[in-house]
């Protein structure tokens, strides 16, 4: 049927839709996919979960036919005929026979929503923080005609829809165009790359360059985002002579290399395979870059790329443009704008915390002693209410391939988003979840990131996640461009500080959504019948990853045999990398990136938990709900314990703390030796005159004996 839409914004067109450009025939994500080809797994996860689910079809077709021989012996005949015609004919009863006519009523129930209560906020609370030049300010009639920009960025802009700049755009660009350094911030959704591509490209089409060198650099955390901003920048260049190049992990090395050394204009990488090009690319270097951008700043911070920035940031010219853009503002990301940016100029659209105008927040509570629940609530919500154009996030790697498993084997079409997939699997899981393939996409905080994708209704929440801020982060996957959008988050016991916070700085009413628990516990015992096909299919996958290992090692062989052992040694040299790998090592350890940092403040209780968890084979849905919440928690810890220590000193002076009340100050107690050294009584120096009393004598001589030394009188010469 046609798509409902949401409320429409002034700010944007109503039928605008992220196009691709072509270049030769192909958008950006066809020819990141072309490079992967022929690294496709034998058979996908969705193949293994088919036939998990035909076998145990199978299997129940065979159990119930066996019922009705015992029974009755010509009806058998009849009812297998009848049977086998059925599931022919009509594929789609899949989701359908997954459930009974008695299971009809789980359907048919509707949940209660409520409105949550704000609680007054108590008077003297923290005020918004001021930081550097304040340029947040903007003139909200400008369009893009009065910023001054060409003809080429204008005929594309129109080519693309855009009607009205958005506030960060009004914002940015005026100030980008002046050449000055930006540390901007700004809700997830709201354009934020149009608003630093611009006063770049206005810059390289104004002064063209001498020679075929790389002058602008965009540095972004994921490889998915890299692809994007890439594809949005080609569209906005589309009608000028800029040449734009990327540069991210997953991608073939030799292609990038070959771009690299044709010195493209602008050039969008992550991290990790920008600093392997600078140290294996001897023609390639950042000396000319002339405009840095950071896009989603604070992520990039974190703690796996601190290091890696440092070193780029070391590569790159000093005399240069920054822009550190972000939709959500930390500590980290002043102390690198300290650095490495000359007079910024702060511009604050949003709030820190503020998540799109359109977006309708729903919670759903936990029971302390109904944590097992989760992924039956998860389960009834994906079935039952929001059916398509869902993003599922989960806390941990193991829990999305769970849930692709356990929501594939219920009939639905899922596709799942991480770091352990490939990343022809992840492009792919991307593409299809875009083109409307799969309803629902389960992801890791890897989605949450500057992802535009069209069309998400709902996001769903397994557990909190780490911070409010990766909270506005996951949530600005929907609502976006001024559209309406719904979130759903499931909160437990634990978590409930966080709820209250968001439910304190939410401009529009937060529902609570209440399920009946007659339909968690069906969905449950659903659950609990399929753990036998979970399992199987995961020893599906154990086998082909075994089986691939082996081929892969046996065709190593065979080329070593056939090339000989010097032509192999010359072709495999490894590429040079800024650290050792004991220094990686240790900066991974130090940063506690494991999964559990046991040594963490020595809890006994988590260490326990640990411990047990890892001596059973398979946990149980509580357990399970307990290790994503805890690694939420490690994470919020780490945050903590990071921002109690002493700050750095920074170049530009700190904010102002409030002024202590007035009143009588304590005098500080001297010790002994200053009381002695700084008292000038004329009773103090009488004494110091006369020397040592009896009493001090007798002191000093009690104490000598006890180290074995001899009281007597040395004379001075």
């Amino acid at each position: 049927g046609p798509r409902r839409r949401g409320p429409s914004c002034g700010d944007f067109s109503a039928d605008f839709v992220f196009g691709e450009v072509e270049a030769g025939g192909e958008d950006a994500w066809t020819t990141a996919l072309r490079q992967l080809r022929g690294k496709k797994a034998a058979t996908t996860l969705d193949e293994k979960i088919e036939k998990v689910r035909q076998e145990r079809k199978l299997q129940e077709r065979e159990a119930k036919q066996a019922k009705v021989k015992d029974e009755d012996a010509e009806a058998e005949d009849d009812q297998t005929k009848k049977k086998e015609c059925e599931d022919c004919s009509r594929d789609e009863e899949d989701v359908e026979s997954e459930y009974s006519l008695d299971d009809e009523s789980i359907f048919t129930k509707a949940d209660k929503l409520r409105v949550k209560e704000k609680r007054r906020s108590k008077k003297g609370e923290a005020e918004a923080e001021s930081f550097f030049e304040d340029a947040s300010q903007y003139d909200d009639n400008l369009s893009f005609q009065d910023m001054n920009l060409s003809r080429p960025l204008l005929k594309a802009i129109t080519a693309l829809g855009f009607k009205q700049p958005t506030p960060i755009q009004k914002a940015c660009i005026p100030v980008g165009l002046l050449g000055k350094d930006i540390c901007a911030c700004a809700a997830t959704g709201t354009g934020k790359t149009a608003a630093f591509i611009l006063p770049v490209l206005e810059r390289l089409i104004y002064k063209p360059r001498q020679a075929p060198i790389t002058r602008v650099l965009v540095l972004v955390p994921t490889r998915e985002l890299g692809i994007q901003v890439h594809s949005v920048t080609k569209q906005l260049a589309q009608f000028s002579s800029v040449t734009t190049s990327l540069a991210v992990g997953g991608l073939d090395v030799k292609t990038q290399e070959a771009a690299l050394r044709s010195g493209p204009d602008i050039l969008i990488a992550t991290p990790g395979r920008l600093i392997d090009h600078l140290h294996n690319c001897p023609s390639f270097h950042l000396s000319s870059v002339e405009v840095l951008i950071l896009d989603e700043a604070d992520r990039m911070l974190d703690e796996y790329f601190e290091e890696q920035m440092k070193e780029i940031i070391r590569l790159c010219s000093h005399h240069r443009q920054t822009m550190l853009f972000s939709a959500t503002m930390t500590e980290e990301v002043k102390d690198l704008a300290s650095v490495s940016l000359k007079n910024p100029v702060r511009i604050f659209v949003n709030s820190n915390t503020d998540v799109a105008p359109f977006l309708r927040q729903e919670f759903i509570r936990i029971r302390p002693n109904r944590e097992g629940d989760r992924e039956a609530i998860v389960t009834a919500l994906l079935t039952r209410t929001f059916q398509d154009h869902v993003m599922l996030f989960t806390q941990t790697k193991k829990q999305a391939h769970r849930m692709h498993i356990l929501l594939g084997l219920m009939g639905l079409r899922v596709g799942e988003l991480h770091g352990n997939l490939s990343q022809t699997q992840r492009l792919e899981s991307l593409r299809r979840f875009k083109d409307e393939q799969i309803d629902i996409l389960v992801a890791t905080d890897v989605a949450a990131r500057g992802l535009d994708i069209e069309g998400v209704k709902t996001v769903i929440n397994f557990t909190m996640p780490n911070t409010i801020k990766h909270y506005v982060h996951r949530v600005g996957r929907t609502a976006r461009a001024g559209k309406a959008g719904r979130s759903v988050s499931l909160v437990g016991e634990e978590e409930r500080k966080m709820l209250k916070d968001i439910v304190k700085t939410a401009k529009t009413a937060v529902k609570a959504r209440i399920l009946p628990q007659d339909v968690i516990l069906k969905f449950r015992e659903k659950i609990e019948n399929l753990e036998k096909d979970i399992y199987a299919v995961l020893c599906l996958e154990r086998e082909e990853r075994e089986m691939q290992q082996s081929e892969a090692q046996i065709n190593k062989a065979k080329k070593q045999l056939e090339t000989g052992k010097k032509e192999a040694g010359s072709e495999g040299l490894e590429r040079s990398w800024f650290q050792t790998r004991e220094e990686r090592k240790k900066e991974k350890l130090a940063k506690a990136l494991q999964e559990f940092d046991l040594a963490l403040r020595g809890k006994k209780k988590r260490k326990k938990f640990v411990q047990d968890t890892q001596k059973k084979a398979q946990m149980t849905p509580e357990e399970r709900s307990q290790f994503e919440i805890l690694k939420s928690q490690m994470y919020a810890e780490r945050l903590a314990k990071r921002n109690r220590r002493a700050k750095r000193a920074r170049a530009l002076p700190e904010e102002e703390p409030a002024a202590a009340p007035a009143g009588p100050k304590k005098k500080k107690k001297l010790s002994v030796f200053d009381e002695e050294l700084t008292n000038t009584s004329r009773k103090a120096l009488k004494q110091y005159r006369a020397g040592p009393s009896f009493e001090d004598r007798k002191r000093l001589g009690i104490a000598q004996r006890r180290k074995g030394g001899n009281f007597k009188s040395k004379s001075r010469y």
